[in-house]
């Protein structure tokens, strides 16, 4: 193994102090969308950080507003949000225990 592949390797298992916290990488602007800083798009772990972070808690109450805004607008009907949420409320209450 070269030095090369030895320091990428070990880089590849650190990872930064703001990992996996959904203000730091997904953060939501003024308009009210959420956005990755540009300093999250040159981080080498940046794609399973925001997996992580949206795997918690506050990454499903994100994608619950995502439903309620796809139910309001017509994409999904009633059923399809009432399930989905109700998946939601199940995750939550797994990591609770």
């Amino acid at each position: 193994m070269s030095q090369d592949d030895w320091s990428s390797q070990s880089r590849k298992k650190e990872t930064p102090a703001c990992f996996g916290i959904l203000s730091n990488v997904f953060p939501e602007g003024e308009d009210g969308l959420r956005q990755s800083p540009e300093s999250c798009m040159v981080c080498h772990c940046k794609t399973e950080c925001l997996r992580t972070a949206m795997e918690k808690t506050e990454g499903l109450d994100v994608r619950e507003a995502c439903v309620d805004r796809a139910y309001d607008s017509g994409m999904i009907g009633f059923f399809g949000r009432w399930s989905r949420k109700k998946t939601f409320h199940r995750r939550r209450k797994d990591e609770g225990d």
